[in-house]
C-alpha cells in the first residue's frame, strides 16, 4: 500500500496527479497552520512543505508514522535534518525545479544594480535626466566569485557564460567541479580577485552569519554583492559598513536575516538599508517564478515515486 501523504502548502496540481495516478492517498491542506498540521500528523506517512513553519523536534516527535519530508524548494533549513536523521526520516527537496530561476533572478539584479537603474528610473520619474551620475559598469573581463557550486551556483556560472566574465567558484564541500562555466578557487583567490560576489549555500549553523564584518575584510577589491541563498548568512551592519567604507560597490538582496512586515520594520538597521541608492531589495522570490511553480512540483512528486520503486 502507497503512504498517505499530508501536503500543507500550496504546489502545481501536476504533483497531486502525478502521485495519485501513482497509488498515493493524499490530503491536500494548503490553509493549514501548523497548529492543524500537528492535530492530525500522526496519521501520515509523508509530509509536504515549503516554508510555512518549522519541522522542529517538538513537530516530529508528533509524527509517528512519518517515513518521509518533501519540501517544494532548494534549503531544507526549516526542517531539524539532524533529528530526522536520528528517526531515519528520508528529506526531499527539488533545487533542479528553482535553479534557473534563481540564477536569472541574480542576473537581473546584478545589471541593475550595476547600471543604476533603480535609481534611474526614479530620477526620470522625479523629473530629474542625470546620465554621468547613472554611468554604468560593464561585466566583461569582470571576475565573478560563486561561494557554493551546487544547482544554484551551477545554474548561475551558466547564465554568465554570455558576459565574457571570469567565473571561479569555491565550495567547501565538494572538490574537482571545474566545468566548462566555473574555475574551482580557494578562498583566498575569492578574496584576491573577486569583482562580483554571489551566494549560493544554505543556512547551516556553519554558515550563519559567516558574512560579518571580519569575512568582509579580507576582500582586496571593491565588488558587487549578491545574495540570493539564505538570509541568515549576512550580517546587515557589516554590510552596511563596507558599503560606506566603498569595499562594497552595491548589495542586492532577495533574502534577508528577517523578512515580512512588520518583523522587518523592526530592525534598527532597516532604515538605513533601505535609503540607500546602491542597494536592491527584492521579497524572497528569486526561485519563485510561474515556471519555477510547476518544475518544482514535478520534481518533488518523480522523487516520492522513485523513493518508494527502491
Amino acid at each position: 500500500m502507497k503512504p498517505s501523504i499530508l501536503i500543507v502548502d500550496d504546489i502545481h496540481t501536476t504533483f497531486l496527479e502525478q502521485l495519485t495516478e501513482a497509488g498515493y492517498t493524499l490530503n491536500y491542506q494548503p490553509d493549514y497552520s501548523r497548529e492543524d498540521a500537528e492535530a492530525v500528523i500522526a496519521n501520515y506517512d509523508g509530509l509536504v512543505i515549503r516554508s510555512k513553519f518549522q519541522v522542529d523536534r517538538s513537530f516530529l516527535d508528533l509524527a509517528a508514522q512519518l517515513t518521509f519530508i518533501a519540501r517544494g524548494g532548494a534549503g531544507m533549513d526549516n526542517i531539524d535534518e539532524a533529528y530526522a536523521a536520528k528517526r531515519n526520516i528520508t528529506l526531499l527537496n527539488a533545487p533542479e525545479g528553482n535553479r534557473d530561476a534563481v540564477g536569472e533572478h541574480m542576473m537581473g539584479m546584478l545589471l541593475s544594480l550595476m547600471n543604476h537603474l533603480q535609481r534611474g528610473h526614479q530620477q526620470i520619474i522625479q523629473g530629474t535626466w542625470a546620465r554621468e551620475q547613472n554611468r554604468g559598469f560593464e561585466l566583461a573581463g569582470k571576475t565573478v566569485a560563486l561561494i557554493g557550486y551546487g544547482n544554484n551556483g551551477q545554474a548561475m556560472a551558466k547564465k554568465l557564460s554570455g558576459f565574457e566574465v571570469e567565473v571561479i567558484a569555491y565550495d567547501k564541500y565538494k572538490t574537482g567541479f571545474t566545468d566548462a562555466y566555473a574555475r574551482e578557487v580557494s578562498m583566498e583567490e575569492v578574496v584576491r580577485h573577486a569583482d562580483i560576489l554571489s551566494f549560493h549555500i544554505p543556512l547551516t549553523s556553519e554558515t550563519k552569519s559567516l558574512v560579518n564584518t571580519e569575512y568582509l575584510y579580507h576582500f582586496k577589491k571593491p565588488f558587487f554583492l549578491l545574495m540570493g541563498a539564505r538570509g541568515g548568512i549576512v550580517e546587515i551592519p557589516a554590510v552596511l559598513k563596507a558599503l560606506d567604507t566603498g569595499k562594497i560597490l552595491g548589495a542586492a538582496f532577495d533574502v534577508l536575516p528577517v523578512e515580512k512586515f512588520p518583523p522587518l520594520a523592526e530592525q534598527a538597521w532597516y532604515p538605513e538599508l533601505v535609503a540607500r541608492e546602491n542597494v536592491l531589495l527584492s521579497p524572497h522570490v528569486a526561485g519563485w517564478t510561474f515556471e519555477s511553480y510547476v518544475k518544482i512540483a514535478d520534481v518533488l512528486a518523480k522523487k516520492i515515486i522513485q523513493l518508494h520503486l527502491n
